[in-house]
């Protein structure tokens, strides 16, 4: 199976909160063993829509974790008031990753995810 285009649009709270993990596929009769669906990011934008600066931070771990070593993207980066910052790479996420963030301010930052997603 070919990886198609994934897209998520997600406000920031300020709470660590998950923003992206890859589900499962069930179902199905005779369709063998249950498959785990992999998503990777590669280009994450986020977006100020207020008129003051905001700092969010990334975590790629546990469900709802945000522990020392498990840091992505910037721990308490600066966004700009009215601006975005941007991240391009290739960061493969499966159903046991979890990325989580957490902003300083309740949803006055929002992160954009644009990757591909298949089955593995």
């Amino acid at each position: 199976m070919q990886n198609r285009p994934y897209k998520a649009i997600v406000a920031i709270t300020n709470a660590v909160t998950n923003l992206v993990n890859p589900g499962t596929t069930t179902g199905g009769v005779n369709s063998g063993t249950p498959q785990n669906l992999r998503i990777i990011i590669t280009h994450i934008r986020v977006l100020n829509k207020t008129a003051a600066i905001h700092n969010f931070s990334f975590y790629i771990g546990a469900t709802g974790g945000s522990a020392a070593g498990t840091e992505f993207m910037g721990t308490a980066k600066s966004v700009p008031a009215n601006d975005a910052v941007d991240w391009y790479g290739r960061i493969p996420l499966d159903v046991a990753d979890f990325l989580t963030g957490v902003a300083d301010a309740n949803t006055s930052l929002v992160a954009e995810f644009d990757g591909e997603i298949g089955v593995v």
